[in-house]
């Protein structure tokens, strides 16, 4: 890094029009060390245990003066890293197609959580799995060693260029949009795609990468690939920052590198959430506001109990045990894609909300895996967030019941989108989260999951 202090980029507004309308007094409501915040504090009209939406970002102010390490940070526990390729068909389940995430086990399970110097394991993109990508965009993502990566699925968006960008970091990185069917489409009719001679299509900056043949029935957990899976996807690249498909960045990623990994020499950085720090408190949040059958939801926390995680408490040695995951700045280091790897094998054992998986991860690796989490406040000020074209939701995401996922019961407050998105028979997905029906090979009858304190309506 240069001599020169990091400046901070100061935190911005989140919705369309409102960039230029930020003045000097909302600024320093924002931030907690000012005169005004203070003096309100004190008079009794901040709610105690509010933390500021947005602050600034110390940055290195001249991405051109940011120095680029050499090499790779070496791999110190996990040193070679291979995948499952071929999916294997269990003796006591009968034939079926490959699964995209694999037909693992218990035992697998069990077995990746034992860190050793050679590791094989499930990772994903099984052969014939689904996922598949075009030769074309293969080629393309191989002299990518700078990646940013994003996805939309279901057709819920639309890309939205990054702001802010220094000559340097686009001529250094690609920006890699991965995106269904469905998506395609929907951005085809939308807004100008452009082809070039190779077949690649691009909007903007950012390059299409369709992924043929969706391997999950649930568009959200289709869009844990890209976002999780990274390094599988594009595995030639060094580093990469993902941002979900519905932000605009608006800090040079060159700038995002040297401040989140760098600086510090970490090699995988994600935002603190801003309401919880508790999987136990995510998980009654996720299930208040619909975002997966609750009954699910609870057997996955029971799952996580009855193996030992407590909720967080401030004796952890983490900061918290649940992200704010739409913004992820990795090195593809050996242990950071091991990390991934079994990260996303939860998505596709479990439930779709990463969330509720990434605390376990941590906990089951026992502290070996180091990483940064950075205040939530950082977060907020790396991107605008636009809101989604139309609502997305699965009719799995509304089942409240037992009864309700074996038919035996209707759903009501079906949502907005529900015609269009509840199409398919049956409730239960058929090639995700099939450890929630596979037989767990314990007795969780008497696991009772810890109160969760609801410490935001929002939340």
């Amino acid at each position: 890094m240069d001599k020169e202090s990091p400046r901070s980029i100061s935190f911005r507004t989140h919705r369309r029009g409102e960039r230029s309308n930020l003045n000097q007094h909302s600024k320093a409501m924002c931030n907690k060390e000012s005169k005004v915040f203070s003096m309100l504090d004190s008079l009794g009209f901040v709610p105690k245990g509010q933390s500021q939406h947005r602050c600034p970002i110390p940055v290195v102010s001249d991405p051109d003066k940011i120095k680029i390490p050499k090499g790779r940070t070496p791999d110190e526990i996990v040193k070679n890293l291979t995948y499952v390729l071929d999916d294997e068909i269990l003796p006591d389940r009968t034939p079926s197609s490959p699964l995209f995430g694999g037909h693992q086990n218990w035992a697998h399970r069990e077995e990746s959580f034992r860190l050793k110097s050679d590791m094989k394991l499930h990772c994903g993109f099984i052969r014939n799995g689904g996922a598949e990508m075009a030769p074309a965009d293969i080629n393309y993502a191989k002299k990518c060693r700078f990646v940013v990566a994003s996805g939309i699925f279901d057709g819920y968006d639309v890309p939205h260029q990054p702001s802010n960008l220094s000559p340097r970091s686009k001529k250094l990185f690609c920006f890699l949009m991965a995106v269904d069917e469905t998506s395609l489409e929907f951005i085809k009719g939308n807004v100008t795609v452009r082809e070039d001679n190779d077949g690649g299509k691009w909007v903007g900056i950012w390059r299409l990468v369709l992924l043929k043949h969706p391997p999950y029935d649930e568009p959200r957990r289709n869009g844990k690939v890209p976002k999780i899976l990274t390094h599988r996807m594009f595995p030639n690249t060094q580093y990469s920052i993902w941002i979900d498909g519905k932000m605009e960045l608006m800090v040079d990623p060159l700038q995002i590198l040297e401040r989140y990994l760098w600086r510090g020499k970490h090699t995988f950085a994600i935002s603190q959430h801003k309401h919880h720090r508790s999987i136990y408190e995510e998980a009654d949040a996720n299930k208040r506001r619909k975002r997966y059958a609750r009954p699910l939801i609870d057997l996955h926390m029971k799952i996580y109990r009855y193996e030992g995680l407590e909720s967080w408490d401030p004796t952890k040695k983490t900061v918290s045990d649940v992200p704010e995951g739409a913004i992820i700045v990795r090195e593809h280091t050996a242990m950071s894609n091991l990390f991934s790897c079994l990260w996303f094998n939860e998505v596709h054992l479990f439930t779709p909300r990463d969330q509720l998986s990434f605390g376990y991860i941590v906990y089951r690796l026992g502290g070996l895996f180091k990483f940064f989490m950075f205040p939530n406040c950082e977060y907020n000020s790396l991107f605008v967030l636009h809101p989604h074209i139309r609502e997305h939701s699965s009719r799995i995401e509304w089942v409240t019941s037992w009864n309700q996922l074996k038919g035996n019961g209707s759903i009501s407050n079906k949502g907005k989108d529900w015609d269009q998105a509840s199409a398919k028979n049956g409730l239960v997905e058929s090639r995700g989260g099939l450890g929630l029906w596979t037989p767990y090979p314990a007795n969780l009858d008497s696991v009772v999951l810890p109160p969760a304190a609801r410490t935001s309506k929002a939340g």
